[in-house]
C-alpha cells in the first residue's frame, strides 16, 4: 500500500479542522499523590450506547499523559456556555495549579470533577488507549453521568462561539 504525502501543511489542516464546531470539556482525574489534574479537551465524542462508551484524545506531548494513561477513572466535564474562563484556565499553565482557588467536586465514584454548573459530566473507567499519530485516543466506559439544562460551550474556527442561549461576548 503506497502512501502519498498530503498536499497541505499542518497549519492548513488545523484551519480546515477548525471549521467543524465542537463542544468543550475539561477532563479531570487524580494524580498518584491524590492531587486533582485537569485539562481542556475539545476532541470528545460518543462511541457506543451499549456498552456506554466515549472517547477523547490527548497529545503525546502532554505533561499529563502518564497520569491519564495510568489512572483508573476520569471525568469528562462538558462545559456550559458561561464557562469560557474555566476552559481557558484548564488550557494553559501548570496542570497542578489549575484547581487552585476552585471549589473541588467529586463524582459519585470518587473521581475529582469540577464543582461548577457544567452542561453534563461523565465518570468513566479508563477502558482502552490507542496510539495514533501524535495523540493517544482514550476510550472511557461511562459508569455514571449527569446533565443540566445549561447550553454547552462551543469551539469553532479557533475560538469560542456563542450559542443562541448565551449572550456574553467573547
Amino acid at each position: 500500500m503506497s502512501h502519498t504525502a498530503p498536499s497541505f501543511d499542518a497549519s492548513f489542516f488545523r484551519t480546515a479542522l477548525g471549521r467543524f464546531a465542537t463542544g468543550v470539556t475539561v477532563v479531570t482525574t487524580a494524580a498518584p499523590d491524590g492531587a486533582p489534574i485537569g485539562l481542556t479537551v475539545s476532541s470528545f465524542n460518543s462511541v457506543s450506547l451499549d456498552p456506554p462508551l466515549i472517547l477523547w484524545s490527548l497529545s503525546r506531548r502532554s505533561s499529563s499523559l502518564e497520569v491519564f494513561e495510568q489512572c483508573e477513572r476520569y471525568v469528562v466535564n462538558v462545559l456550559s456556555a458561561g464557562q469560557i474562563a474555566l476552559a481557558r484556565r484548564f488550557a494553559t499553565g501548570n496542570t497542578r495549579e489549575r484547581f487552585d482557588g476552585l471549589p473541588r467536586g467529586q463524582a459519585p465514584g470518587g473521581t475529582p470533577m469540577l464543582d461548577e454548573y457544567c452542561a453534563a459530566w461523565f465518570e468513566c473507567r479508563n477502558r482502552s488507549r490507542y496510539v495514533e499519530g501524535d495523540h493517544i485516543i482514550m476510550v472511557g466506559e461511562v459508569e455514571r453521568c449527569g446533565h443540566t439544562a445549561e447550553a454547552p460551550l462551543v469551539f469553532h474556527a479557533g475560538g469560542f462561539e456563542l450559542t443562541p442561549a448565551h449572550t456574553e461576548s467573547k
